[in-house]
Parts: C-alpha cells; structure tokens; sequence
C-alpha cells in the first residue's frame, strides 16, 4: 500500500552562547560547566532537529510553526517536551515514529559519555527509538571554529 511509511529530515544550528550562566542542553541531558546555545527555548539543536524530521515525514511543517522563537510562550522551553508535543501530534494524525537517526557536527564538548542517556531521553520523547552519531568538523567553518552545534536527523514514520 503506497502511503504507508514516510521519511523526513530535520536540521538545526545554533551558536555558542557568551553567556557562561546559560545551561547546554544537547538530547535532554544537561552538559555540566558547558556554555549553552542561543535560542528562544533551551536550544537544544538534536530536540530541533528531530522534532523537524518527524513534522516533515508527517507533512506537518516545521517546529517554527509550532513553537514559533518571536512567542514568548517558548522563552525558555525544555525541548524535550517540545518533541514530545510534536510525537503526540503525529499520533493525533495516525502516525507512529519508527526511528531517528541523527548526525550532530561538534568539536566539543565530546557526546560519548552522554550518549546513552541522550537517546534515552529522545526515545521516550518521541515514542521510537533515537539513533546520535557525533561526527567533528575537522576545522572546517563556523562549527570547526567552535562557534556552534548543528544536527542533521532522519526520521521514518509509519501509519498508525
């Protein structure tokens, strides 16, 4: 049957922050003594670009739409939950995630030692299990300056 699964894919960047007060939230887990990203919410850019992967495989725009930056409604968000709200519409629109897999572009800090806790975190959020692969930028432009954190994702859905 045509229509059955569907694949999209997310992105997001953000760049460091100078202020050294603003928690880095990366995949729901709070990097200790890390400056955070500029954002309206939390800016976590794997929450984002998961979030955009499953919107775009279920047509649903994107998660500027949804949570648009210029609402103040957002200031702040925990992005977690931001994916959250974006898997339960997809269940509102009889989809079901299957999986995501997401490529984030860093030098530092290093994702290894939190990448378990990561894809736990993104798996319950969005109902399917989360893939984070972290790859360097081997000094190549903003993020190989250490400017700022992008992710790519990919998502499958299926109907529900």
């Amino acid at each position: 049957m045509v229509g059955l699964m569907r694949v999209g894919m997310g992105f997001d960047v953000h760049p460091f922050s100078d202020d050294e007060s603003r928690p880095l939230m990366l995949g729901g887990v709070h990097f200790e003594g890390q400056c955070g990203l500029v954002g309206n919410s939390d800016a976590d850019v794997i929450a984002h670009a998961v979030a955009d992967a499953l919107l775009g495989a279920a047509g649903l725009g994107d998660i500027g739409q949804h949570f648009p930056d210029d609402d103040a409604t957002w200031t702040g968000a925990d992005s977690v939950r931001l994916l959250a709200a974006v898997a339960a519409l997809l269940r509102e629109q009889g989809w079901r995630p299957v999986n995501v897999d997401c490529s984030v572009v860093l030098d530092a800090p290093k994702l290894a030692p939190h990448r378990a806790a990561m894809q736990t975190a993104l798996s319950v959020a969005s109902g399917a299990p989360v893939t984070i692969k972290g790859k360097r930028p081997e000094g190549l432009g903003a993020l190989g300056r250490g400017e700022g954190v992008a992710c790519w994702a990919v998502a499958l859905i299926e109907r529900a």
